[in-house]
């Protein structure tokens, strides 16, 4: 592994995109179980990884380079972290394939966080402008969501789309949040929480218009708050 990221930094962060997107795909459409084992491997390499070669402060696995107010105590995040129990709770799953799903939700908040705004971002950071690395971040994160309609999730078309839009307004704020805070620790704990929570979501209640405003009222919130940050949070501390 550390060859290929000594060769190339982007080509390393594609590999990581490449090999958690398939594999998610496949182990997906197996079990809960079989994708959760996937996922904790996933985190266990790249933690171990990063913790060998001293790369935690580098992708943001540190505290916040600001105080709590400087991210308006980050209730917007809280806020997002909570839409999934808007139109109420239900149970969707048996109790040990709710515990295997809440567990496999949590990792992939670590996974796509670090992989998406730690590996992708900074290699593009060193090889691009900051401008192109922020929008190529986001907006594969975004797309990066289509994986839903064949992992055995459910999704259908109008609610991925929904998802891959907010996801890429999510993928800027967090990438605003890492780049402006130094950290990643509040984008990996929103992005697990509100994949865990989904498995008690209503989703019965959950029409297509409610999905698309539910999708709407998300996107406003990120942008709004990127936009808050880029204002008040300065480039560097």
């Amino acid at each position: 592994m550390n060859k290929l990221y000594q060769k190339s930094e982007i080509l390393f962060a594609i590999a990581w995109i490449i090999a958690y997107v398939i594999g998610s795909s496949i182990t997906g459409e197996i079990h809960h179980t079989v994708l959760l084992a996937f996922h904790l491997l996933l985190c266990a390499t790249a933690l171990i990884w990063m913790k060998r070669n001293g790369f935690f402060r580098s992708y943001g696995l540190c505290a916040p380079a600001f105080p709590a107010r400087k991210f308006l105590w980050y209730i917007p995040l809280v806020i997002t972290v909570s839409s999934n129990l808007w139109l109420g709770t239900a149970r969707n799953m048996p109790p040990f394939e709710t515990v295997s799903y809440v567990l496999s939700m949590l990792c992939v908040g670590f996974l796509e966080e670090i992989i998406f705004r730690g590996f992708l971002f900074k290699a593009m950071c060193k090889d691009c402008s900051i401008k192109t690395a922020v929008i190529v971040s986001s907006v594969t994160f975004g797309i990066g969501h289509i994986i839903n309609l064949f992992n055995g999730s459910g999704a259908d078309i109008v609610s991925n789309l929904c998802q891959i839009v907010s996801a890429m307004a999510f993928g800027f704020l967090f990438v605003i949040i890492f780049l402006r805070g130094q950290t990643l620790l509040p984008c990996i704990a929103t992005h697990s929480l509100l994949n865990a929570v989904s498995a008690f979501s209503n989703d019965a209640a959950m029409t297509a218009g409610l999905t698309i405003l539910t999708s709407l009222i998300l996107t406003f919130i990120a942008l709004g708050y990127a936009a808050i940050l880029l204002k008040t949070l300065p480039l560097d501390k």
